[in-house]
């Protein structure tokens, strides 16, 4: 067995649910010059996937890791790691080398997940040496993030991820309901992302939250139909304590109850 922080010898991988995720990492570190065995499925017998390879990556939905790795006879010198963001290191009991690593970004495939994993992205590590050294072959940046602060981590990335999706659906369904194509905003949210990672999210808030213009929230909520209002109050609430911790007026408060 390699030493699997040696950065002269290419270490040896497995990945046991070869989906979005565990797929995208294999075609990524192969095209790193990682030795890849053939993943298993649903249906396939693991009992001795830790057996032959420095790194065994279960690669299966948050709720199928612990069963799955279970399942696994333990191999003294093979590092077995999962690649969820909330879970700790303990659901990978028995196993004595454990590994975290995550991607912190989205895989919606894995071609294109492959391409985004070996593009410069960021990626959550814990455990063992080989799980930066997974981030460092691929060209990209690792941080720490202990088992006690992976549920705020992870919600941080839905946060990020998910709820951005979700924010820019209810553009879409405003926008719409008035005819102007959701497209035409894409470049505003893109400049205000561009202006965050200037000037921080305090700095690069404008808008009539930012400013106390609460008349014209007032005719925002007027306007907008009574299930987009909620959402809307909340972000505003949101916005508003980047600039004031007062919060809003009691009565824009209100509509979003």
């Amino acid at each position: 067995m390699v030493d699997s922080t040696s950065v002269t010898v290419a270490p040896r991988l497995r990945v046991i649910g070869p989906g979005r995720a565990g797929g995208a990492l294999a075609l990524a570190l192969g095209r790193a010059g990682w030795t890849v065995a053939a993943p298993l499925g649903r249906g396939d017998d693991v009992t001795g996937a830790a057996q032959g390879v420095d790194l065994l990556v279960v690669a299966t939905p948050d709720a199928a890791i612990a069963g799955v790795t279970a399942s696994v006879e333990p191999d003294e010198q093979t590092v077995v790691a999962h690649l969820s963001g909330a879970l700790g290191l303990d659901v990978l009991a028995p196993h004595p080398r454990r590994a975290a690593v995550h991607p912190l970004m989205a895989l919606p495939d894995a071609e294109t997940g492959a391409t985004r994993l070996a593009a410069g992205g960021w990626f959550a590590v814990a455990g063992e040496p080989i799980a930066p050294r997974v981030v460092d072959d691929l060209g990209g940046r690792w941080f720490h993030v202990a088992d006690d602060n992976r549920a705020a981590y992870h919600a941080a990335a839905a946060i990020a991820s998910n709820h951005l999706v979700a924010l820019l659906g209810q553009v879409e369904r405003v926008a719409g309901s008035i005819g102007v194509p959701p497209e035409a905003y894409l470049d505003l949210a893109r400049g205000s992302l561009d202006d965050v990672a200037a000037r921080g999210p305090a700095a690069a808030l404008t808008g009539p939250v930012a400013r106390g213009d609460w008349d014209t929230v007032r005719r925002h909520l007027a306007a907008l139909d009574p299930v987009e209002r909620p959402a809307y109050v909340a972000l505003a609430a949101a916005a508003r304590r980047l600039v004031d911790a007062d919060g809003l007026p009691d009565d824009i408060a209100g509509e979003g109850e």
